[in-house]
Formats: structure tokens, sequence, C-alpha cells
């Protein structure tokens, strides 16, 4: 059944839904230029360091490389939980090869090593996304550039992309993880969003479920941006509940008052 806001404003369906197809992705030019850095990282069989606060847009940046990467030459595997010791880790890494992971800590590791020769063989360079980074135990620091050698560390069989909060970078800096630092030549830090990405963000996803016109008024868009600070999670959060209260009162557009209300900003004096 169609939720009674989306009837009120003629929209097919929810705006601001997670699921997204790659193609229809969204990325502010900003974000375009991350992309096109990782893929050119990823050419070059570089090590990546992602690292931006959270909502910024990382996991959508992965998801637009994985979209204009050629499928032809490239494997990629993505990893989200970082909560793993070593040999656990590994096994996941297995599973999401579609390797049978074995029982000991050095014999999973043997498997993705000879995955990854195996591909260098037939010419596919496999690339390891690696998100949540930050939560990565420190064994798993201690260990990850071990993976990247191979021949006596005189081939690049696999790149690394690491991705997280800036809490990564701290520890990545620290003198015990510069093995892996070192390896790391592409350091990419996400910016937030500017007033004007976030009034196009809106636009292209409202645009897409059957609204042409401008649904928010300028300055609810404007403190729309200021509350989220820039995350699509939020923006999505709170553009779906502004549209609510504006839909259960009957106006056609989500004016500053109904963000106010859902963000919990509204003043006494203005209630």
């Amino acid at each position: 059944m169609i939720e009674s806001y989306l009837r009120f404003f003629q929209l097919t369906e929810a705006p601001f839904s997670k699921e997204v197809s790659d193609k229809d992705l969204w990325l502010p030019p900003s974000k375009q230029d991350v992309v096109d850095e990782i893929c050119e990282a990823v050419h070059e069989r570089s090590q990546v360091l992602l690292y931006g606060e959270p909502g910024v847009g990382k996991t959508c940046v992965l998801r637009a490389v994985r979209h204009c990467l050629p499928q032809a030459g490239f494997r990629l595997t993505y990893c989200h939980n970082a909560t793993l010791g070593r040999r656990d880790f590994y096994r996941q890494l297995c599973l999401a090869l579609g390797l049978n992971p074995a029982a000991t800590a050095a014999a999973v590791f043997y498997a993705v090593s000879l995955h990854v020769e195996n591909l260098g063989r037939e010419r596919i360079h496999p690339v390891f996304l690696l998100d949540e980074a930050h939560l990565l135990h420190q064994d798993m620091l201690d260990h990850l550039h071990i993976l990247l050698n191979y021949e006596w560390d005189s081939r690049a069989l696999l790149s690394l992309i690491l991705v997280g909060t800036p809490d990564l970078l701290d520890r990545l800096e620290l003198r015990k993880n510069r093995a892996l630092y070192s390896r790391i030549h592409r350091r990419i830090s996400i910016g937030p969003m500017t007033c004007d990405d976030t009034a196009e963000y809106l636009r292209l996803r409202l645009s897409r479920v059957g609204c042409e016109r401008e649904l928010f008024a300028s300055d609810s868009t404007a403190l729309l941006h200021d509350v989220a600070g820039s995350s699509l999670r939020e923006i999505d959060r709170l553009a779906t509940d502004a549209m609510r209260d504006a839909a259960r009162r009957k106006k056609k557009l989500v004016e500053r008052d109904a963000v106010e209300r859902v963000a919990g900003t509204l003043s006494v004096g203005g209630r």
C-alpha cells in the first residue's frame, strides 16, 4: 500500500529510499573526483585509503567505483564486517571470494593469497574493498601488508581500498602501523557537501519518482542541509519526515517549519 504522503505529493515511490541502483547513484562533483581518483589508483594497481565522517557518502563512492571499473580485467570483493579476528576475517574473505575456508589461520590466508596469484596469471586484477576499516582489530592491521606482498614484494597483484572514518587515518599514522601505511600511496579525504549539492540531490531524487517541481522551499533546504551536516543518510531521513509532516498539514510545499519540527529545532515561540 502506498504511504499517504506519497499519494499526497503524487509520487510513484519513496524518493529517499536507500535502494538505488549503481547507475542511478548521485554524486556531487567533489565526490565524482574521488571516484575518478580511486579508479585511476586501481588501474595503477595502487592501494587506497578513503576516509571521511559518517554519512558523507563513502559507501556511495564505492558503489560508483564498482559501476565505473570495467568488469573485464578487474574482480571487486566487498567486505564490511571489520570487527573479526585475523582467522575469521580471512574466512569471511574466502567466502566472499567463493572459496572454501580451511580451519587454520595460515590455511585461509594461503587460500586467499593463492587465489590472488591465480587471478594475476589470468590477467585479472583483484580489488578488495574493506568498509568500516576503522573498526579493524590491531592484529589485522599488523597483517594486511603481508597480504600485499607477492614475489618478494616485487609485483602488485592486489589493490586494497581501506574505507573508514578519520579515526582510521589516526590509527594508520601510528608507528606500529607504518608497514601498512607506507604502502598506501593514495590517501583521500571526503569532505562535506555544499548547500547547493543538497538542493541538487533533493531535486534529482524527487524527479526520479515523478516530481518535476520544487517541493522544498529554499530556506527549508538550507536548514535541512545545516541540520543533516551533509550526511546523505540524515538528509534522506529528515527529508522524508518533513514531507510526511507537510502532507499531514496539507501543504504542497515543504517549508522551513516542517524541517524544524522533524529536526526538533523549532523554538517555543514559533510553535
